[in-house]
């Protein structure tokens, strides 16, 4: 079980490693995952998606498996969603869930993938919520196998990480100030009037604004045509990352800020590759294996899209253009060059709009690192999801 994104590369990989298993995808229209499913008796392995499970839950159902594989299981850590709900009713004698963000805002989603593996361990969430820190630190470290990469790939190259700030162009920090003046005003009055949970999604929907305003107007603003600081530090960037013969990955949360980076890099006769959540997962291993083997020399990604599963190793260079409020999506970003394979130092260098919003976020997120230390390290600061005291910082209301 894997994202829709990682199924061909699940299949990829096993024909690497065990060439002799039989391997089917249960994928395609509902008549071929039927005939997948109802032809299990000729595989050893069975691939499908969380989203397809959802789907074929009546008939997942009805069978049995030996194993189950959970890949990239932070998609269970919800336990009220349907994924999550689909993926406890199947039938596995053995369960392993695979994930190199096991907690993102809160240790309710450990319970969430116990549940799923081992659900025995801690039973009802009440009872999981009645326990200590350091109880739920005990009971899992027989059951959970954590590995850093300093511990195990020592042939690993260093992964070098900077901020590299930019300064807002004139027309950009104008609209950036005014918009901030009303969004403050505007969270005031909704905090008074309908507390911060009825408000949340709105504020933060505001929030979204702000940093869109960082990294180009015309994200936000319609009719837009001057500048942005982000943008000409980022082509500077780029230029003197290709001079020198580096390999770069960028990402960005948002397609439309993609669209005018391609434009940019278009005007410039640079070639580059680029993926979104609307590219076919078969189209995203076989643009990866170009890229890999050396085709292009800049991978343009959405950072949900591609933030996980995909091994980039032929990159040596990862620019996040716009930070997300929860670090270790941007750490998964950065790991799809810094993995097996890969044999040159990685530099990973974060894009910051200085005296903004985004400042802010930087200091938020070193704060939240990390409530999976806290649990398997007992002793380090906790990660908690973002409270009113927190959004009142970022706009300094």
């Amino acid at each position: 079980m894997s994202p829709a994104s990682l199924i061909f590369n699940w299949k990829h990989e096993l024909s690497r490693f065990a060439p002799d298993l039989r391997v089917r995808m249960a994928a395609g229209d509902k008549q071929e995952r039927l005939d997948t499913l109802t032809g299990m008796e000729d595989a050893d392995v069975v691939i499908t998606s969380y989203p397809l499970l959802r789907r074929d839950m009546e008939l997942y159902g009805a069978l049995k498996f030996y194993c189950l594989f959970l890949d990239e299981a932070q998609a269970i850590k919800n336990h009220a969603t349907q994924t999550a709900q689909a993926v406890g009713r199947i039938q596995a004698g053995i369960r392993f869930a695979l994930t190199g963000t096991p907690i993102e805002n809160s240790l309710d989603e450990l319970w969430s993938l116990y549940d799923a593996v081992f659900p025995e361990l801690f039973g009802s969430r009440r009872e999981f919520a009645a326990l200590s820190r350091e109880l739920v630190a005990k009971r899992v470290r027989p059951f959970l196998l954590r590995r850093m990469k300093r511990d195990v790939l020592k042939e690993l190259p260093d992964k070098i990480e900077t901020l590299q700030h930019s300064e807002l162009t004139d027309d950009q920090k104008k609209l950036y100030v005014a918009y901030l003046s009303r969004l403050q005003t505007e969270t005031l009055q909704q905090l008074e009037h309908d507390g911060f949970q009825k408000s949340r999604m709105r504020i933060l929907a505001g929030l979204t604004r702000l940093r869109q305003l960082c990294c180009h107007p015309a994200l936000f603003v319609e009719g837009y045509e001057g500048s942005s600081g982000k943008l000409d530090q980022l082509l500077e960037i780029v230029g003197d990352a290709l001079d020198a013969g580096k390999r770069i990955l960028l990402f960005s949360q948002f397609t439309s800020m993609l669209a005018i980076i391609r434009e940019e890099l278009s005007l410039r006769g640079v070639p580059y590759f680029y993926l979104d959540g609307q590219t076919p997962a078969a189209e995203r291993l076989e643009l990866c294996t170009r890229f890999n083997e050396g085709e292009n020399d800049i991978f343009l990604i959405s950072l949900r899209a591609g933030g996980t599963g995909l091994n980039l190793t032929g990159a040596d260079t990862v620019i996040l253009y716009d930070l997300w409020w929860n670090p270790a999506v941007e750490q998964q970003a950065a790991d799809r060059a810094h993995r097996i394979g890969q044999k040159n130092v990685v530099q990973v260098i974060k894009l910051v709009a200085e005296g903004t919003i985004e400042e802010k976020m930087v200091e938020l997120q070193q704060r939240k690192r990390d409530l999976i230390a806290e649990v398997i390290q007992p002793g380090e600061e906790s990660l908690s999801a973002m409270t009113e005291d927190e959004i009142r910082e970022l706009l300094n209301i």
